[in-house]
């Protein structure tokens, strides 16, 4: 098992996904074609082997005819890096958070740092979120204030 493996199902480490897919199947009989992985992720097949091919992906293990096989750690990990896309975090930026799952424990303190700084850059964009809302908000209730007014008017 390789550390990036490890990282997305050991019970020690924090995992990558959320609560297991109840279409998958159970370990050790997860191979999943590059289909049946573009349904479960909604990802195009050219994407996957982007992934694969760019080293964003671990090793993907091949069928005797040689046809990519997913495993649930595969789907774990696609998972992760769906919600680091939702970040807005660089595809440089998951390749190398990927590279330093690869290289081991001793990058522990670089990816919390990649990590932090992912994290207050997601914060940032809630702010500003927030106050775009809160403008939207006051717009909407000047337009239906607007509307019951004329509305009022126009039944007198």
């Amino acid at each position: 098992m390789t550390v990036m493996e490890t990282e997305t199902t050991d019970s020690r480490n924090d995992t990558c996904a959320g609560p297991p897919q109840a279409a998958r199947r159970p370990d050790g009989q997860d191979q999943y074609t590059i289909s049946e992985v573009v349904a479960f992720t909604g990802l195009t097949a050219h994407t996957l082997r982007w992934y694969e091919r760019i080293g964003l992906m671990p090793h993907i293990d091949r069928s005797h005819t040689g046809q990519r096989r997913y495993s649930n750690r595969d789907l774990d990990w696609l998972d992760l890096v769906g919600k680091l896309r939702l970040t807005g975090m660089p595809v440089a930026g998951m390749v190398r958070y990927a590279e330093m799952v690869r290289e081991g424990d001793h990058t522990y303190g670089d990816r919390f740092e990649l990590l932090e700084a992912t994290r207050r850059d997601v914060r940032a964009r809630i702010a500003e979120l927030q106050d775009t809302l809160a403008v939207l908000d006051r717009k909407i209730n000047f337009y239906a204030d607007a509307g019951r007014a004329l509305a009022s008017e126009r039944s007198r």
